[in-house]
């Protein structure tokens, strides 16, 4: 994985491969992972909104879709 993908935190990957390296590495670990794994994969695509979200079991953050538009819901601390 970290040959194709930076993880930023633990279990988050973000692409750093072109579109169609990325989508066979996803597909290869959607048919590997196991559903518990919590992984949260984002990917560059050529349509808007010029990305794409992905994850395999619960993560730690939430998404949400807005208008189309994937988001990842961060909370503050006090």
């Amino acid at each position: 994985m970290k040959l194709w993908f930076v993880e930023p935190r633990t279990n988050v990957f973000v692409s750093g491969v072109k579109d169609s390296v990325a989508k066979t590495v996803i597909d290869y670990l959607y048919q590997h992972c196991p559903p518990e794994s919590g992984v949260m994969i984002f990917r560059s695509t050529s349509r808007p909104p010029g990305y794409e979200i992905r994850t395999i079991g619960p993560t730690k953050k939430k998404l949400l879709e807005l208008s189309g538009l994937q988001l990842v819901i961060e909370t503050l601390k006090n």
